[in-house]
C-alpha cells in the first residue's frame, strides 16, 4: 500500500483560499487514482474530488467550479486548490489512493492519510 501525508489545513475566512497537499510513498504513484474526501463533525464521509493516472478529474457536486485536484508524479504529490471557501466546507479533509478508476466510493480506496483540518469561519 501506499502512504500518504496530507498537509495544508488550516483556518480562513469565508470567500478565502487554502491549497491541501497529499505526499505519498511508493514506486507507482503515477499508476494511483487519487482522491480527496472530507468529514464534518456529525455528518458521512464525503467525495469531493478524484483524479486518473491520466490526469482525468471528477468532482462532486458541491465543490465544483470551487475545488481544483491536481498531481504531480514526479513530486508524488496531488493537490487540492480550494477557492471561494464556505463555512459548509469546515471539515477534515482526506487523501486517498485506489487503483479502480471511475468510483467516489470510499471503500474503493485502499490507502488513506492521516486527515488535515480545514476550518472557514464566517
Amino acid at each position: 500500500q501506499v502512504q500518504l501525508v496530507e498537509s495544508g489545513g488550516g483556518l480562513v475566512q469565508a470567500g478565502g483560499s487554502l491549497r491541501l497537499s497529499c505526499a505519498a510513498s511508493g514506486p507507482i504513484f503515477s499508476r494511483y487514482v487519487m482522491g480527496w474526501f472530507r468529514q464534518a463533525p456529525g455528518k458521512e464521509r464525503e467525495f469531493v474530488a478524484r483524479i486518473g493516472s491520466s490526469s482525468r478529474t471528477y468532482y462532486g457536486d458541491s465543490v465544483k467550479g470551487r475545488f481544483t485536484i491536481s498531481r504531480d508524479n514526479a513530486k508524488k504529490t496531488v493537490y487540492l486548490q480550494m477557492n471561494s471557501l464556505k463555512p459548509e466546507d469546515t471539515a477534515v479533509y482526506y487523501c486517498a489512493a485506489g487503483t479502480r478508476d471511475g468510483t467516489n466510493l470510499g471503500r474503493d480506496f485502499g490507502s488513506w492519510g492521516q486527515g488535515t483540518q480545514v476550518t472557514v469561519s464566517s
